[in-house]
């Protein structure tokens, strides 16, 4: 009773009625479009474009559209929508998620809202997990949008912009999330207007919406180039830290994964490098380094976070399990992980363009999702992005069971029970999914399998390369597979013959992850439209989700702690207990991504002005506008600064001579007027005022007198778009550098977040009037020059 008061006040209850008028209306029409020709049916695109354009909605065509969609599909790909798929396409095309389970075809649902929503003509970007499941759709969906009048594209890694260029240019384009991502990062870095790919960012539809918007939002997309740093000093400092111990050298709190230098561990370093105080700032880069080497040894695990494979780190994304190609760690840590595993170190990046995740998405205009485990997330997609999540009742009945999880006391007690269970199902024929969390459990697990003669697969980031093979597989009779990690698959386990009768495939997870959304992934994989299937976790109290749990309260739950003769507890409640542990972990992570967010809130803001700026110098036709707005900039931010003057007494302050320095030189580029430099030669507030005026007057005239076809101005575009690029990539260093001493400045009883927009505001309005200055005098040497010739 209390769960459907609850469904009720959410409103889901009332969706779903809504949803399945909707479907009557659809299935209404399906005889009556039955009848239409090929060429009926393709006529209601431009009708409905019609519609669009006169200000129709979309919510207002889905029952037509959806009808016209349903009946092509039927045509082209001999493919039905379901009604839940419908229900699914109406969520979708109203800018929500929708909850749909392992199965339920995700990918033909897709086609409902991305036509309606590309007749706009705007662009509908389909966002798929991975590269593999962005060209497997593109190409299955493909005749139908083609059938319907519509083009499609490609948007995959390793293109060239005109390949990109018609990607975009399409009514409905593939790719996965981070390639968007990056293009969006490169187009802010072209010299050019020809060179951008993407246009205004208008419909997202992504796939695994939870994966990509909440799991992937701790990692920003991020464009590097090599940096000057010495590559020297990582394996060095490897050889001294690797000696460090944890509560001697340096604290590790793993619930935050955050790491403190001890003082004993900030001496050893003193003296190992000759060194007086390591917190210098003139060793900012060597702390840097040697805390990096520090989180590489202590958080870093090997073949959880990465793998080595050909002399070369390489990174596991935690949520699926495959490797993250091209990625590499920032910041100097992936050099540190090179030092530690005695690769070759190769060059660190430097930071050139960064977004997160959270913040790309929400530029798009419009944004739906589908994933089969939205709903424990449901309040986080409401305050981060503003989307409803709408749970889509299945096609079949489901007839998966679910089992009770069981909680062992250690992790050998675990893995026997584990093994037992798979013999067990193994001997009757029924096929078994164990699913592990990282690549080092699976190959625990298959040691042990191999060492009793159990024949098995594995599925994980070495094995990927034959993916779609081993899961469509895992169905068969006999069949066992290892995989770390289900989630964006995106291949069904099709039951093998005979299956179905010995109660379908039966699913172990090994750990509980750190939320429970990727659980309920791994049991989606069993019992797919209306298949039997069954699942249960078995774990033990020794897994890593318990490492980042409070330790006082872990011991004192232990303590209570009574087990069976086989290490299964008893009591207290074991799954109460740590269900609530997932939850606390949960909860921390949640935290975690505000936290990010919230800092990042302020860096996209003042992004954002960069590009703005960037746009605009990449679209004019000349530059006079900008060269004038970065001169009355610089002029009154100077101008602010005089009344804060003491000239009596700071006459060698640095803002002092920063503003004698900046009569001196535009003096010298426009009109080397000795009366101007001698009127700045006072100690008048006043007359400083007027000589700075002057100055910036002749220059505004020398501005105003440059004509619109002068070849100034494309000399001058290229070195203010460089200029800009260079200021912008310092202060992404300087930020990365303010937000390591956030947590620190925390303590002082001051709110941390106002601490660091007020330090990252200042260190931008310095950095933005350095970027005039140097702009002003580059444009006034360049007319200085062309004078002269």
């Amino acid at each position: 009773m209390l769960h459907s008061i609850k469904k009720m006040i959410s409103g889901e209850v009332i969706e779903l009625k809504q949803l399945k008028k909707i479907v009557s209306k659809i299935n209404a029409l399906e005889d009556s479009f039955t009848n239409k020709t090929d060429a009926e049916l393709k006529d209601y695109s431009d009708l409905f474009r019609e519609q669009l354009n006169s200000g129709v909605s979309p919510e207002e065509l889905i029952v037509e559209a959806f009808a016209v969609v349903r009946e092509s599909s039927k045509r082209v790909l001999d493919k039905r929508h379901y009604d839940s798929q419908l229900m699914g396409g109406a969520v979708l095309t109203q800018s929500q998620i929708a909850q749909m389970q392992t199965g339920e075809g995700k990918t033909l649902v897709a086609t409902l809202p991305a036509y309606v929503m590309a007749l706009f003509g705007k662009g509908t970007h389909i966002i798929t997990a991975n590269e593999y499941l962005a060209s497997r759709d593109y190409e299955q969906m493909k005749p139908l949008f083609e059938f319907l009048g519509l083009t499609v594209g490609l948007n995959a890694s390793g293109m060239e912009s005109e390949e990109k260029q018609a990607a975009y240019n399409c009514d409905i384009t593939y790719g996965t999330g981070t390639e968007f991502g990056f293009d969006y990062l490169r187009d802010h870095m072209v010299q050019s207007e020809d060179q951008l790919v993407q246009r205004p960012l208008f419909y997202a539809l992504i796939d695994e919406v939870d994966s990509i918007l909440i799991d992937e939002a701790r990692t920003p997309l991020i464009i590097a180039g090599k940096s000057n740093a010495s590559l020297n000093l990582f394996p060095i400092m490897h050889l001294v830290i690797d000696s460090f111990q944890d509560d001697e050298d340096y604290k590790y709190y793993p619930e935050t994964k955050q790491i403190v230098l001890l003082d004993n561990g900030a001496d050893r370093l003193e003296a190992a490098f000759g060194i007086d105080n390591v917190y210098d700032s003139e060793h900012r880069e060597f702390m840097h380094i040697a805390m990096q080497t520090l989180r590489a040894k202590v958080v870093m695990r090997k073949d959880v976070d990465y793998i080595v494979k050909d002399d070369k780190i390489m990174i596991v994304d935690p949520y699926t399990g495959r490797i993250m190609e091209g990625r590499t760690f920032s910041d100097g840590l992936h050099q540190a992980i090179e030092a530690k595993e005695k690769v070759t170190v190769k060059e660190e990046n430097n930071t050139q363009a960064s977004v997160m995740i959270q913040h790309y998405f929400r530029l798009y205009k419009h944004v739906s999702g589908m994933t089969g485990s939205a709903v424990p997330s449901r309040d986080e997609f409401w305050e981060t992005y503003n989307l409803r999540v709408t749970e889509i009742p299945t096609n079949k009945p489901n007839k998966r069971i679910d089992m009770d999880t069981l909680v062992y006391l250690t992790a050998q007690d675990k893995m026997k029970k584990i093994v037992e269970e798979t013999q067990k199902f193994h001997k009757i024929g029924r096929p078994v999914l164990i699913g592990t969390t990282s690549i080092e459990q699976s190959e625990k697990y298959s040691t042990h399998l191999y060492e009793l003669g159990i024949e098995h697969s594995i599925l994980n980031a070495k094995t990927v390369e034959d993916e779609a093979e081993l899961i469509a597989s895992a169905g068969q009779m006999n069949k066992i597979m290892l995989a770390t990690n289900m989630a964006g698959r995106g291949t069904d386990i099709i039951l093998g013959e005979g299956v179905t009768e010995l109660g379908g495939l039966h699913i172990i997870g090994t750990e509980l992850h750190s939320s429970a959304r990727i659980d309920m992934q791994l049991r989606g994989r069993g019992g797919r439209q209306g298949d039997p299937g069954s699942t249960q976790f078995i774990v033990s109290l020794e897994d890593e989700l318990f490492h980042y749990y409070d330790e006082e309260e872990f011991d004192k739950y232990k303590g209570k702690v009574k087990t069976d003769n086989t290490g299964l507890i008893l009591s207290p409640n074991p799954t109460k207990f740590v269900y609530n542990v997932q939850n606390v972990i949960e909860g921390m992570h949640f935290s975690s991504r505000s936290h990010l967010l919230k800092l990042d809130d302020i860096n996209n803001d003042q992004q954002k002005v960069m590009y703005n700026y960037r746009e605009k110098a990449l679209k004019a036709e000349n530059m006079q506008s900008l060269i004038e707005n970065a001169l009355q900039e610089r002029f009154y931010g100077l101008v602010e600064e005089i009344p804060e003057l003491n000239l009596d007494e700071t006459t060698d302050s640095s803002s002092f001579k920063e503003i004698i320095d900046e009569i001196q030189i535009i003096n010298m580029l426009t009109s080397n007027d000795e009366r101007i430099l001698e009127a700045s030669k006072t100690d008048n507030k006043e007359q400083l005022t007027k000589t700075l005026e002057d100055v910036y007057n002749i220059a505004l005239d020398i501005l105003n007198n440059t004509g619109k076809d002068d070849g100034i101005w494309s000399d001058i575009k290229p070195i203010y778009l460089e200029t800009l690029d260079r200021y912008w990539i310092t202060h992404l260093d300087n930020l990365y550098h303010l937000r390591e001493g956030i947590s620190i400045r925390g303590y002082s009883q001051e709110d941390p977040y106002r601490l660091y927009s007020f330090d990252a505001l200042h260190l931008f309005n310095e950095m933005l009037h350095s970027f005039f200055r140097d702009v002003i005098r580059y444009y006034l040497q360049l007319n200085a020059t062309k004078i002269e010739e």
